[in-house]
């Protein structure tokens, strides 16, 4: 009988939110860089740090730059490198999503990614969220051989697209799995959940940390962004209460 327990991804910024996501019970971590911009493929030194320290899954998002999903060839090469890099560094998965001028996924891009990841797991991002055609999207994706599509209904919250992310469930009927992210909180993830009908959930979790040392001008002010523990043990208490 399969286990009724709805997972739990956290979008990490750094080596010190990965840690962070475990310590409060996450299921798996994305890390990513540039959270704030929609994130980037975070550092070799950070990606290799993570895979030695983490004992839950880690997935590292593949994007080259913040901005449109259309990329040029020498991002896309520069992408397929970083894929390899984390093939050798044994990550469990990556996270991709490219599209064309269309609003289309971009297949041939995308795949070139997929062949370089070999067995490691693939999730399309939230490019899905701005395709031209949800429906034709899905079909795409599953063609690729992707696992997950991440995705907040096209809304700026996953509770606000929730309607939308239920019908795409009913689309992929079970050939890929839904992964409803964006605006999450404890207060709201069981409620997404339930509305979606999603088994997988991902957050950010984030909290700010003010940060030690001297203040500057902008750019080297003091203190960031990053997952908390704590929140993210609210978001599991709060996932497994109402599983």
């Amino acid at each position: 009988m399969a286990s009724s327990r709805r997972l739990l991804e956290i979008a990490a910024n750094s080596v010190e939110s990965a840690l962070a996501a475990q310590a409060g019970g996450a299921d798996r971590v994305e890390l990513c860089a540039n959270l704030g911009e929609g994130g980037t493929t975070p550092s070799f030194g950070s990606i290799a740090i993570a895979r030695e320290r983490l004992r839950i899954p880690l997935h590292v998002l593949i994007r080259a730059r913040a901005g449109d999903l259309v990329c040029s060839q020498a991002e896309l090469d520069a992408m397929r490198r970083d894929v390899e890099a984390c093939a050798r560094l044994g990550c469990d998965g990556i996270v991709i999503g490219m599209l064309d001028a269309d609003g289309r996924v971009d297949g041939a891009g995308c795949r070139a990614l997929v062949e370089a990841g070999g067995t490691m797991d693939i999730t399309f991002h939230r490019a899905f969220d701005v395709v031209a055609d949800r429906a034709a999207a899905i079909e795409a994706v599953i063609g690729l051989g992707c696992s997950r599509i991440l995705t907040s209904g096209g809304a700026d919250s996953a509770l606000d697209g929730a309607a939308v992310i239920a019908a795409d469930v009913e689309c992929a009927a079970g050939r890929i799995a839904l992964i409803a992210g964006a605006g999450l909180t404890p207060g709201n993830i069981a409620e997404v959940a339930r509305l979606a009908g999603v088994r997988e959930l991902h957050a950010s979790a984030k909290g700010f940390d003010p940060g030690i040392g001297a203040d500057g001008p902008a750019g080297l002010a003091r203190g960031h962004w990053r997952s908390d523990a704590a929140t993210v043990r609210a978001l599991r208490e709060a996932l497994d209460l109402r599983a």
